[in-house]
């Protein structure tokens, strides 16, 4: 990029703050900066870039307004404002969806819909968002506005397929709240199938309107295959995906390990998430719908209860910009993973984590930085933390048997006895139980609703029912008194 190249907005916009400045020079930037706050801990691996680092984004947002001609205008928000700033097109936004959002602007002005007015409340189109598939080519078109009554409606969404015939889906989504979210909580399917498809590191992603899919698949590729290549699968790990989103990193993982558990908050990018894995016929991957930090705590408390729990021998996390909390930290550490791998879009934040878990007994054993987001501040990286080995070794000459400066061996035997591990009670020990005392055979998938239900979360079990899934039978009360016997009798209650 030439050092005169300079988009007229963005000083205003701030999203570029990179405007003018030679690409190789931005990544050389980003490196420094992720080694000044990451190098004292690990080797820094060199930044992978793009080959051609413009229109990459493949989500647009413009928001609408009118200026004070009158004149119907879409962009974006003047940085640290909520005044609109007009864009026409933008050197890292995908082209296509900068043309329709201009299209969408004429279409307001000929079909005469009023935009949105922040300050009276006033008004019906507030935001468009455009989604676009970057190996499939398919489009979602996202109509925000502060009424569920839509004026001409159709008509306008046929002017606008006449003009874009390529658009697969369209979303009419009201957000009726004075708010500065972008979108609402309803939303109608105008058009197509209310989704897009994409393909990723061979798998294949459903995107909906309201589910985060990373905004540079290119780049994306690359920073998964550099996270699944830190964690150095063996093919028998039970892994639990945070912040999985709608799925993506921990879907690609599946083909290398043996279980995936996925954990996301949003219950859309979840659903999602179910959709992506049987669209791609795998089998060994599951999600629950929880605040990841919540999941951590309940899991570490499960398996300090119960013996049964099985216990993730990688974690994979790739939280938003403000990083983990103590609550998945401090969980995690419980649980003490053999292996981390930490995926993050804000150095800072990362440092603030790595730093703890180093202080906890985890070591940053490499750093691999990766620029989804070329013109800008922001970088991605992929950190892996495993186990500190120890510095050294005491040998400690230990004498048994009778006398002075003896351990005599019948105290070492009552110690063992009483440190003795308590027996691991697995899902067939309580079922062989139950069919041996009372005649009948039980799910399962009902000892994990009993347990649940006592507060005994089940996460190991094969059968488990997962969130968001069909309606599913329950245990009858005499089943259920059978496996609370059960439990009682190995100690688990």
């Amino acid at each position: 990029m030439s050092k005169t190249e300079i988009c007229p907005v963005h000083k205003k916009c701030g999203g570029c703050r990179y405007q003018g400045v030679p690409y190789e020079e931005q990544l050389k930037i980003k490196e420094k900066m992720v080694g000044k706050l990451m190098g004292k801990y690990c080797k820094i691996y060199p930044i992978a870039g793009m080959e051609d680092p413009k229109h990459y984004r493949n989500k647009v947002h413009a928001v609408f307004d009118r200026d004070r001609k009158g004149n119907i205008i879409s962009g974006v928000y003047k940085e640290g404002t909520h005044q609109v700033i007009p864009v026409e097109s933008c050197m890292i936004e995908d082209v296509l969806a900068d043309e329709i959002i201009g299209t969408i602007r004429k279409l307001a002005k000929s079909f005469k819909i009023k935009t949105y007015d922040e300050d009276t409340g006033y008004g019906l189109l507030r935001h468009v968002l455009v989604k676009r598939a970057f190996a499939t080519g398919q489009v979602m078109v996202v109509i925000v506005t502060a009424s569920p009554v839509f004026p001409s409606r159709n008509n306008f969404v046929k002017a606008l397929l006449k003009e874009y015939p390529q658009i697969t889906t369209i979303i009419h989504n009201i957000n009726d709240k004075r708010t500065s979210m972008v979108l609402g909580e309803r939303e109608k399917v105008i058009y197509g199938k209310g989704y897009i498809e994409d393909m990723l590191c061979g798998k294949k992603f459903r995107i909906s309107a309201k589910s985060f899919y990373q905004v540079n698949p290119v780049q994306t590729e690359i920073l998964y295959k550099k996270a699944i290549d830190a964690a150095g699968f063996t093919g028998k790990e039970y892994v639990i995906d945070a912040y999985c989103g709608i799925g993506t990193i921990g879907i690609v993982a599946s083909d290398h390990v043996d279980t995936v558990v996925g954990v996301e908050l949003n219950r859309d990018a979840v659903r999602d998430a179910i959709g992506n894995a049987k669209a791609n016929n795998i089998k060994n991957i599951r999600f629950v719908c929880e605040d990841a930090g919540r999941f951590m705590v309940r899991l570490a408390d499960a398996a300090r209860r119960d013996s049964s729990v099985r216990l993730p021998d990688v974690v994979l996390m790739d939280p938003p910009r403000s990083g983990s909390d103590e609550a998945f930290l401090s969980s995690l550490v419980k649980m003490s993973p053999k292996t981390v791998v930490y995926v993050s879009c804000n150095p800072v934040t990362l440092e603030r984590d790595v730093k703890w878990l180093e202080e906890k007994g985890y070591k940053a054993e490499g750093v691999w930085p990766v620029d989804m987001f070329p013109f800008t501040e922001h970088v991605e990286t992929v950190v892996l933390l495993s186990h500190k080995k120890p510095d050294g070794h005491i040998n400690v000459k230990v004498e048994f048997g009778e006398g002075e400066g003896k351990v005599p061996l019948d105290n070492i035997a009552k110690r063992a006895e009483s440190y003795k591990p308590k027996e691991r009670v697995t899902y067939k020990m309580i079922k062989e139980y139950i069919e041996a005392k009372y005649g009948f055979k039980v799910h399962t998938a009902y000892i994990a609703e009993v347990k649940r239900d006592l507060g005994l979360p089940m996460y190991d079990a094969p059968n488990a029912v997962e969130e968001l899934k069909q309606p599913k039978k329950h245990p009858t009360a005499e089943k259920v008194e059978a496996i609370k016997d059960a439990l009682k009798h190995y100690k688990i209650i």
